[in-house]
């Protein structure tokens, strides 16, 4: 028997159209360093349909082609998060901290036709623009001078101004009804090892995905919420806050290019965000600025922390300093990027809870977790097994960009091998205790970087600390702990190592320590652990060696 519900397909489209409608009052604000432009969710949409007339009538964009973006976030990249999908073209972010031949190679890659740019990241541009091979027009928003642009970009691109691109424009488009299977956006993985691999989401897995990101269980956006999005909208399509703010009615708060302490700390006085997200590099420098600044944060509840493991302090020092709870989640770009939050189950209190705040959460419905042994046999999800984490969903990729098959190394039976190493617990909790490529392998046993790290972090006096393995003759490997001690702070390798004796067994202390200015920072702002054993293997660090276990 078939059902008798309507088929309506799952649009990028259909969430435009609900937001700039039932909540077009709401608004997206961008700061601009002094103080905030706006734009009604409304006025998006119109803008949307002004962007997709251009796009289609000056650029060419008739089809699926792909329309990349090489911006901040801001009012204009958001509107083209809207109109590229919803007029059937496929939107691809561009990392504008990756390297410039890893930009050339995704631009080609994915063969983009248009580039969306703003006028502040011009030399970034025009630095590869040149060896973009398949582009054929940019677009440049904002106010800075387009010549660099124009001189690299030569006679084969056209260069155009958002502006004087969009003057005259209908405000109305008829958006296409387009199959929800087919692609609305492309990221590209940060490229750690090898070539970065494209990932491409369908209008029915996004559609999906912000359904559960507004989902209690997940963000829980809400109407009231004004939503300060920090984390970029070239990675992992700013964890689907853009799309997720319009099906609830959520207010945004974009910070451009001000990623600094100080701006964030007075666009939350001025702009009173209710909930806001990042990486926990982002919240540990904000902590300190807050613990020495008087700012008023009352109305901030809430702020989600993803991308990499949040130490257990930083959770405790804004609860305790300044009322704001931090809320553990964990995603790949390969999952969109929601995977799970850490929000305890009913009755959990005091410890109870703070316990399960630790883990990186609970799988919500739609994600299908799983622990997997060295042999790839299934293990229970006892909250004690530990293995590779396994997931499948439907807003999880089956395979990379241009595959034809899924890559054994990272897909095995229909389940995205995550690479990530943990438990999984009888009521749904991820604990993950290392990515596989970082555990510490000594004398046969395993050292969790991340639990040290943690550890460490704890400390009063450590702003930073990354911890990886190194070459030992006698052990195989053994953790090096590089640390960035807090400013007008001063602390030993001897008493750092005492400190951390008292939660972490003696035969996992570290040996070789270094203390550094500044942890080495991927293009998404996870701690590059490839850099810190690269600098150990040339000699870079100056490193003390206390006696081993």
């Amino acid at each position: 028997m078939r059902s008798t519900m309507m088929d309506a397909p799952l649009q990028v489209s259909r969430i435009l159209e609900h937001g700039s409608t039932v909540h077009g009052t709401a608004e997206v604000v961008t700061w601009t360093g002094a103080e905030s432009r706006r734009m009604s969710y409304a006025e998006v949409g119109r803008t949307a349909a002004r962007l997709a007339h251009a796009l289609r009538d000056e650029c060419g964009v008739t089809g699926d082609e792909r329309v990349a973006t090489f911006m901040w976030n801001n009012t204009e990249h958001l509107v083209a998060y809207f109109a590229v999908p919803s007029m059937g073209a496929v939107l691809h972010t561009l990392n504008i901290r990756l390297f410039p031949d890893q930009v050339a190679y995704i631009a080609n890659h994915a063969t983009d036709r248009v580039v969306l740019v703003d006028s502040t990241l011009i030399p970034l541009l025009a630095r590869v623009i040149g060896e973009m091979t398949t582009v054929r027009h940019v677009v440049v928003a904002g106010g800075g001078d387009p010549a660099p642009l124009t001189a690299a970009a030569g006679d084969r691109i056209t260069v155009h101004h958002w502006d004087d691109l969009l003057a005259g424009r209908p405000e109305t488009y008829d958006w296409p009804e387009v199959d929800e299977r087919d692609a609305a956006a492309l990221c590209y993985t940060s490229g750690t090892t090898g070539n970065p691999k494209g990932v491409a989401y369908s209008h029915r897995s996004i559609y999906l995905h912000s359904l559960q990101i507004c989902m209690p269980e997940g963000f829980g956006l809400a109407p009231t919420d004004r939503e300060l999005a920090i984390v970029p909208m070239f990675h992992a399509m700013s964890w689907g806050l853009p799309y997720a703010a319009f099906l609830s009615g959520a207010s945004l708060i974009m910070p451009d290019r001000f990623l600094q302490a100080a701006p964030i700390a007075e666009m939350i006085a001025a702009e009173r965000p209710t909930l806001a997200g990042a990486v926990p590099t982002i919240w540990n420098d904000l902590l300190a600025y807050l613990d020495s600044h008087d700012v008023d944060t009352s109305s901030l509840k809430e702020v989600i922390v993803g991308g990499s493991a949040c130490p257990p302090a930083l959770m405790h020092a804004f609860a305790e300093r300044h009322g704001i709870d931090v809320i553990h989640a964990w995603g790949m770009t390969e999952m969109s990027p929601l995977g799970s939050v850490a929000r305890p189950p009913a009755g959990a209190t005091g410890d109870d809870a703070w316990r399960y705040r630790y883990t990186q959460g609970r799988v919500p419905a739609g994600v299908a977790a799983r622990i997997v042994g060295p042999l790839g046999e299934p293990l229970p999800a006892d909250g004690t097994s530990v293995g590779e984490l396994e997931v499948r969903g439907p807003w999880i990729t089956a395979r990379y960009v241009g595959d034809e098959a899924p890559d054994e190394e990272k897909f095995r039976d229909g389940w995205l091998r995550t690479g990530d190493v943990g438990t999984l617990s009888p009521d749904g909790f991820i604990t993950l205790t290392d990515r596989a490529k970082d555990v510490i392998k000594s004398g046969g046993e395993w050292i969790s970087s991340v639990e040290l790290e943690n550890a460490l972090m704890a400390h009063p006096d450590v702003q930073e600390a990354c911890v990886v393995g190194v070459p030992d003759q006698r052990w195989d490997e053994r953790p090096l702990a590089t640390v960035v001690v807090r400013e007008g702070a001063s602390v030993t390798a001897e008493e750092l190592r005492e400190f951390l004796a008292k939660s972490v067994a003696r035969w996992q202390l570290p040996e070789r320590w270094a203390f550094i200015d500044a942890v080495p920072k991927t293009s998404v702002g996870k701690f590059d652990k490839k850099v810190v054993r690269s600098r150990y293997a040339d000699g870079g660090l100056e490193v003390r060696e206390l006696a081993g276990p």
